[in-house]
């Protein structure tokens, strides 16, 4: 990937509703604008076309005509090729466990908070700063433990 590449891939990943739009198309592939719009009622239709040619522009979006329709599918490939770049193939299943972590201590608080009352909120908050604690602790072992780097010449 070149770098006006990167620039257009990370321009269309930075936009909330672009984002949301990638989640619409992973939850189901091949929607036509009229689906995605649905989806969105917020925006108009004009609004979601551009989006959309922003993240075809940026190939996380390809597009394929059926009949009268255009058919819109994700494109994971350019988002894999960044991830592979910067997570080297040793630092992957670290990665992978955190990440794992990480959702896992979320549904946690989310969960703790959820039946958490006003009189042991205190209690909670000790308690979620322990799990942040512990995670970056283990964040911290995790990345030390990872083999150096090579960088390419």
């Amino acid at each position: 990937m070149t770098s006006t590449d990167d620039d257009a891939l990370f321009k269309a990943l930075a936009d909330p509703t672009r984002r949301a739009l990638l989640d619409a198309l992973f939850e189901v592939d091949g929607q036509t604008l009229g689906g995605l719009c649905a989806q969105h009622p917020q925006l108009t239709r004009f609004g979601v076309a551009k989006h959309l040619a922003v993240l075809e522009a940026a190939g996380l979006v390809v597009t394929l005509r059926v009949g009268r329709e255009k058919r819109h599918h994700l494109n994971p490939v350019p988002i894999t090729a960044i991830a592979a770049r910067w997570v080297g193939k040793f630092a992957q299943p670290y990665a992978e466990a955190l990440v794992e972590l990480k959702s896992d201590l979320e549904r946690g608080a989310a969960s703790a908070s959820a039946t958490t009352t006003a009189s042991d909120s205190a209690a909670a908050t000790t308690a979620s700063a322990s799990a942040a604690t512990t995670a970056a602790t283990a964040s911290i072992a995790l990345t030390a433990s990872l083999p150096p780097t090579q960088e390419s010449s």
